[in-house]
C-alpha cells in the first residue's frame, strides 16, 4: 500500500503489542500515535474510511470518523459472532458498510441492523502454488541433504507442521506436534513454515538444538521452510494449529487435524464466554467443547476433526491423522469436504474482495453530497 501511494501516518508494527504487561509498558506510546492519527483525520478530513481488522483501534477510530461524518467501510470483521457481542451496537452505531469474509456473517449483521455484504475470503483467490515437488525440494532441502533430488525422502510422504504464527503458539504447540510425528514413524519427513511473523534462527535453536535432541530423532527429517501454502500443496497431510491456517489449509485442499493449546484459565474463560448465534450451527462435542476451527465453521458441521486442551496429545493427534495419510475412505471424505467448504468462500458474483470493497467505497462517495471524487487515506 505504501509504494502504492499511501501515507502512513502510524505504522501498525510499532503499536501492536501482545499480552497484557507488553500492553501496559507501550502504553504511552499506543496512545499518542492513535491520537496523532485522529489529528491527522481532522486535519485533511478524507472523504471515506476503510478500516481492515483490528478492532480494538478501529472501532474507536470510527468513532471518531462518524463525528465527522466521514464515511465508514470495515472490511473484515471482528468475530462478534463469537465474544465481545457487547461491541455490535458500536457496529451499528458507526460503521456504514460491513464488507464480510466469511459467508455465514453476513445473515449474522443483516439480522442485527448491519449494512453488509459477504465479499468472499482473499485466500480463496491466490491461485495454486506452481512450483514442484522436485523444486520444492532443492530449494528449501538442500541444507539437510546433499542431493536432494535422489535423497530418500524424495520417496517418503512429506507431513506439514503449522504451530501458530505466535511465539507463545509455537511454544504451546509444536513439542507436541514434532512428539506426534516421531510416534507416526520414520518413514515421513516433517515440513514446518515459519511465519513472517516469527524469528526463523530462533525457531531453528528452539527445534534444533532444545526439542530434537531430546527425542533423540535425526534433525535430517524436519525441513524448516518459509511458505505455508506451498508446504501444504505438497504435503500429504498436515497438523495445523487453529487459526488462519486452517483457512489456508481448506483453500489448497490438505487434509488435516485441528489442534491447539493454551492455559487452563484461558481455556476455562474462553469455553463460559464464546457463544455462537443462530447462523451458526454448531454442536458440542463429546467434551463439551464448540468447534473452533474456521473450517468447521463455515462448513457448518465438523469435517476436521479438532484436538484441542486435554486432548492434544502427541498419542491422540498420531491416531487421527493416520487415516488421512493413505487412501482411505476418511482421507478421501475429507478432499471432498474441504472442496464444498472451499467453494462457500467465494461468493456469487465471484468478483474479487478488492473489487468489492472498492465498489462499497465508490456507492458511498456518490451518496456523499460532500464528497469531492477523492479518497484520502489514513491507515493504522
Amino acid at each position: 500500500m505504501e509504494t502504492s501511494g499511501l501515507d502512513r501516518i502510524v505504522r501498525a508494527e510499532d503499536v501492536a503489542h501482545m499480552g497484557i504487561t507488553e500492553v501496559l509498558r507501550h502504553m504511552p506510546r499506543i496512545y499518542g500515535e492513535y491520537r496523532r492519527l485522529v489529528a491527522s483525520i481532522k486535519e485533511r478530513r478524507p472523504d471515506a474510511a476503510i478500516l481492515i481488522d483490528f478492532p480494538d483501534v478501529n472501532l474507536r477510530l470510527a468513532r471518531e470518523l462518524r463525528k465527522l461524518n466521514i464515511p465508514v467501510v470495515y472490511f473484515v470483521s471482528p468475530q462478534l459472532w463469537a465474544w465481545k457481542r457487547k461491541r455490535l451496537r458500536w457496529v451499528q452505531q458507526r460503521i456504514d458498510r460491513m464488507m464480510v469474509i466469511f459467508p455465514f456473517e453476513e445473515s449474522f449483521y443483516r439480522a442485527r441492523g448491519v449494512d453488509a455484504a459477504f465479499t468472499g475470503h482473499p485466500l480463496a483467490y491466490l491461485p495454486s502454488p506452481t512450483i514442484s515437488r522436485e523444486q520444492f525440494a532443492v530449494t528449501y532441502m538442500a541444507a539437510n541433504h546433499e542431493d536432494p533430488q535422489s535423497s530418500s525422502h524424495m520417496r517418503r510422504h512429506w507431513i506439514a507442521l503449522l504451530p501458530g504464527s505466535r511465539w507463545k503458539e509455537v511454544e504451546s504447540n509444536l513439542p507436541t506436534m514434532l512428539e506426534a510425528a516421531a510416534l507416526l514413524g520414520r518413514n515421513y519427513d516433517f515440513l514446518i513454515p515459519v511465519a513472517s511473523t516469527l524469528d526463523k534462527g530462533a525457531i531453528s535453536n528452539f527445534v534444533f538444538q532444545g526439542l530434537l535432541p531430546r527425542m533423540q530423532w535425526p534433525k535430517s527429517s524436519i525441513t524448516l521452510v518459509d511458505d505455508a501454502r506451498e508446504a501444504l500443496h505438497h504435503a500429504r497431510a498436515s497438523i495445523v494449529a487453529s487459526g488462519t491456517a486452517t483457512v489456508q489449509a481448506t483453500v489448497i485442499g490438505n487434509p488435516f487435524v485441528v489442534v491447539y493449546h493454551v492455559s487452563p484459565l484461558t481455556f476455562a474463560l474462553a469455553k463460559r464466554l464464546v457463544r455462537y448465534p443462530s447462523e451458526i450451527p454448531a454442536q458440542l462435542d463429546q467434551y463439551d467443547n464448540l468447534p473452533i476451527a474456521m473450517v468447521n465453521l463455515i462448513a457448518g458441521r465438523r469435517i476436521v476433526p479438532e484436538l484441542l486442551q486435554g486432548q492434544f496429545t502427541a498419542a491422540n493427534v498420531a491416531a487421527t491423522l493416520m487415516p488421512l495419510l493413505s487412501d482411505t475412505p476418511e482421507r478421501a471424505q475429507m478432499i471432498a469436504d474441504l472442496a464444498e467448504t472451499r467453494r462457500k468462500l467465494i461468493p456469487a458474483s465471484g468478483s474479487s474482495p478488492v473489487t468489492e470493497v472498492c465498489d462499497a467505497v465508490e456507492a458511498l462517495l456518490k451518496q456523499s453530497p460532500a464528497t469531492r471524487g477523492r479518497i484520502s487515506t489514513a491507515s493504522v
